[in-house]
């Protein structure tokens, strides 16, 4: 082959490469343009009420961002289980809250959603002292990987949809959990824009994640028991707080609300058309930040 057509087709392979950024925003544009379908309103209605909460422009939102994300996302059934478009878009439409307010690039690292009907059963070895490993047998909810894949249970999905207001969402949760993990590992610290919004929030997470520790068990608080297992679990359950239960969150914690509120854009606080949330408080001083 002539040594100038081989480099007529390297400049090709260039260019087409080059453009991929381009051509997926492209398709993103077209799907998040489409009609929405009548179908997935129904569903919306009968199935997440969260989304009544929503300020119109919001809504208008979020169905765009789950008509990209339904495109992109696979999802597969496990246990039997056969995925219907009723849980498609009940899964996509919680997931999709956390991208209010962004450019339409949904979970970048997500390849996969995998849906159980109900609990799931996974094996994990635990290292205990003196490096003694055991196996130990957990009935989980939600899980989320960092290689590219969210587990859940289609029983607690429903469940946690259908109450908007108790600060139990296993999708907002799991998901949570993939933005942590875009990094390639889960800290409590996702991407944010600046050195000094790390510092920030470092230093405004540590000092509630340090609170809630001190916290006797079993006594009552926003955030559950859960949260104090490490800052990555705090960081998740923080977020399924803030978005189902905002105005209370901006009362208890308002430093951990206004950090909660920078990074996801919007303020949950106000959705349901109340008075406006108390100015928010200074962040703590500068302390020992786990996150």
């Amino acid at each position: 082959m002539p040594l100038l057509v081989l480099f007529g087709l390297a400049m090709l392979y260039i260019g087409w490469a080059l453009s991929a950024p381009w051509r997926q925003r492209r398709r993103r544009e077209r799907w998040a343009a489409r009609p929405f379908p009548a179908a997935w309103r129904t569903v919306l209605r009968r199935r997440v009420p969260m989304f009544a909460r929503l300020p119109p422009d919001l809504q208008l939102q979020l169905k765009r961002h789950m008509q990209v994300f339904l495109a992109e996302k696979a999802f597969i059934g496990c246990g039997g289980l056969r995925v219907t478009d009723e849980m498609r878009v009940v899964i996509a439409a919680q997931a999709c809250l956390l991208l209010l307010n962004r450019a339409p690039d949904p979970f970048p690292t997500l390849r996969q959603i995998l849906v159980y009907p109900g609990a799931f059963v996974v094996d994990r070895v635990r290292t205990e002292a003196g490096a003694v490993q055991r196996e130990e047998r957990q009935v989980l909810s939600g899980e989320s990987w960092s290689q590219g894949q969210v587990v859940l249970s289609w029983q607690d999905t429903l469940a946690g949809a259908a109450i908007a207001d108790d600060g139990r969402n296993v999708v907002i949760h799991e998901f949570a959990h993939q933005l942590d993990q875009e990094k390639g590992y889960a800290s409590g610290a996702p991407y944010l824009d600046s050195a000094r919004d790390y510092a920030r929030w470092s230093r405004v997470l540590a000092a509630e994640y340090a609170r809630l520790q001190q916290r006797g068990p079993g006594e009552p608080g926003l955030l559950s028991d859960y949260a104090a297992t490490d800052p990555a679990e705090f960081f998740a359950v923080a977020t399924e707080v803030f978005f189902e239960q905002g105005e209370l969150l901006a009362q208890e914690s308002p430093a951990l609300y206004g950090e909660l509120s920078r990074f996801y854009r919007v303020d949950p606080a106000s959705w349901d058309g109340r008075r406006p949330v108390a100015p928010l408080a200074a962040p703590p001083a500068p302390g020992a930040g786990v996150f």
